[in-house]
């Protein structure tokens, strides 16, 4: 039920088409089994590995030319030449003129050496399906990175400097840092709410009002800072799977405030963090009435004007969704696209594919069928999984060898505040997304008719990051093979997140950007790289000038009246733990 003149939508999941039936009797001890596995597996479908290795080792006894190879680099090895490589650039921990000195160097290399060996030994095993070559690669290079001589206090030289000098108070302060992060884990309690950097004090601060609020999100105007603004709004869609304020961090790195000081009126969407009553909530509940419920609330307050739209990882593929969706039933708002590190085409999605077959999505619906949601500690744990070496091994070594506390700054704060995901909208989109490619192949659904990116008849602006393990640029690249309207592609040093924060006078950033025209030939990704020249500095310039570009004129500054009910910027849904 919508009720327009509050601009709060109650809307009850009763409503919709169709619902999953709950589990089958049948199913009911598969799923118990499933459950009561991930608790000693950590989520990780032992399964699916167990397939994955078998795979691999038959194929590797059949392979007598991998076995000829793997004896040649072992008596390299034995003969003591040098095992730098490239797996020496993948731990830096083991770079410092520390580790030149014997016996570290002896640690060292032959560390170095094992990893090599083990790296050659699970790659390009003939016979073997990619899908279990990378499963089986990762999971070495875990065990292989657990092992590091870095991680440990008797082959670490810094650790043991640090002991001597301090006679052996660092192994005392990491062994109450380790006692205070435990108690804190068994607690509940979230390290984002011990944090220097809170949410409406000095995190999401710039100033703003929700205008319009459902049961999925909640919609934040910001108030202008200049006389006059470009005639169309911008509405940014964050991705569900962290909170907003990402683009609203501190003051000097807030790109929601750089846009309002550029003279843009600027929509936030905040998601709601759902609990287990949401369970049902699906994609096109996300799509219709969470993103199109918003799309009518900027309308409602803006009439007659375009949208400019904003899409950031999962959002970005949400709103390339319901761009095509809005152009397949001629209504489309928008006036363009602008898509920061959000894939369209998953055929090759990075590392995140490791956890996607169906045995371990499995496993995965029988963890959300317990509590309605994907616990966030299950997401967090898979991004600390696929960075091991930076987020959990150099943590180890700092914190609790060295006895020294990682400094708090902005996003690391943001990065400890999670978020959890609805049962059934996260198996459909890792379903439909990650393991069918359905929306680059025209095969998602929405009111029973099939969306198609082809459709989308406005320009496009995408951004690319370098270190990207969760959308490779590569992959984000791809929207140039579906849509067919000018795209501008802009790629940026930098990772996930990083990236997409590089405010003016961030140091060390760079950026390449080309424009593909309407018709104009499709260049492949490496040959891309290759001609398209390097720029210095922040990439936000360059994209609020496109925006600009792609705007009419300017008009009187929009002044952002308090609704009813509402609370001001950052309100209520992000403060949900």
């Amino acid at each position: 039920m919508i009720n327009r003149e509050s601009n709060v939508i109650e809307y009850t999941y009763a409503d919709r088409q169709s619902a999953p039936d709950d589990v089958s009797e049948p199913l009911k001890p598969d799923y118990a089994i499933n459950q009561l596995l991930s608790q000693f597996t950590a989520g990780i479908d032992p399964v699916a590995y167990g397939l994955a290795f078998t795979d691999w080792f038959i194929h590797l006894l059949l392979s007598l030319g991998k076995q000829q190879a793997l004896l040649d680099l072992s008596l390299t090895h034995a003969c003591g030449q040098n095992a730098e490589c490239e797996e020496a650039a993948e731990d830096n921990r083991l770079a410092g003129a520390e580790w030149i000195p014997w016996p570290y160097a002896f640690y060292r290399q032959s560390y170095l050496a094992t990893r090599q060996w083990w790296q050659l030994a699970t790659r390009d095993v003939q016979g073997v399906e990619k899908h279990h070559t990378d499963m089986v690669n990762f999971a070495v290079r875990q065990w292989l990175e657990a092992l590091s001589p870095a991680n440990f206090p008797m082959t670490n030289p810094a650790v043991i400097h640090a002991t001597l000098a301090t006679s052996g108070n660092n192994l005392v302060k990491g062994l109450d840092n380790w006692l205070q992060d435990v108690a804190q884990q068994y607690l509940g309690s979230s390290k984002a709410a011990h944090s220097p950097y809170q949410v409406g004090k000095n995190l999401a601060v710039t100033p703003g009002k929700v205008v319009f609020k459902n049961a999925l999100l909640e919609l934040i105007q910001y108030a202008p800072s200049t006389d006059t603004v470009k005639a169309e709004p911008v509405l940014i869609t964050p991705a569900w799977i962290m909170k907003y304020y990402i683009l609203d961090l501190s003051e000097h790195n807030s790109l929601v405030k750089y846009l309002v000081y550029k003279g843009h009126t600027v929509f936030m969407i905040s998601w709601k963090n759902p609990q287990q009553d949401d369970h049902d909530v699906g994609l096109v509940d996300y799509l219709k009435q969470g993103l199109g419920e918003a799309i009518a609330a900027v309308q409602s307050r803006i009439p007659g004007q375009r949208i400019h739209g904003v899409g950031y990882c999962l959002g970005g593929t949400l709103l390339s969704m319901a761009a095509a969706w809005l152009e397949r039933e001629k209504r489309s708002p928008f006036c363009s696209l602008t898509l920061l590190a959000a894939q369209t085409d998953f055929s090759d999605a990075g590392d995140l594919r490791l956890f996607i077959d169906e045995s371990q999505l499995a496993m995965l619906e029988a963890v959300m069928a317990k509590h309605g949601y994907l616990p966030k500690e299950s997401m967090a744990g898979t991004f600390v999984i696929l960075r091991a070496n930076y987020l959990l091994w150099a943590k180890w070594v700092k914190e609790y060898l060295l006895g020294e506390r990682q400094h708090a700054n902005d996003l690391l704060s943001w990065n400890q505040d999670a978020t959890r995901m609805p049962a059934r909208m996260h198996s459909e989109y890792l379903r439909q997304c990650y393991l069918n490619n359905a929306l680059a192949g025209g095969q998602i659904m929405v009111d029973d008719k099939p969306i198609a990116l082809a459709d989308i008849q406005v320009p496009l602006f995408v951004v690319g990051t370098a270190k990207d393990h969760v959308a490779p640029w590569q992959s984000v690249y791809k929207v140039n093979l579906l849509i067919d309207k000018d795209i501008t592609f802009l790629l940026t040093n930098g990772g996930h997140n990083a990236g997409i924060i590089s405010e003016p006078g961030h140091p060390h950033r760079v950026y390449q950007v080309a424009t593909k025209k309407e018709d104009g030939p499709y260049l492949p990704p490496q040959a891309w790289l290759k001609d398209v020249p390097m720029h210095e500095g922040s990439w936000w310039p360059v994209w609020q000038q496109w925006l600009a570009d792609n705007s009419t004129e300017d008009v009187t500054a929009r002044h952002v009246n308090s609704v009813e009910g509402l609370p001001d910027a950052p309100g209520q849904y992000v403060l949900q733990e």
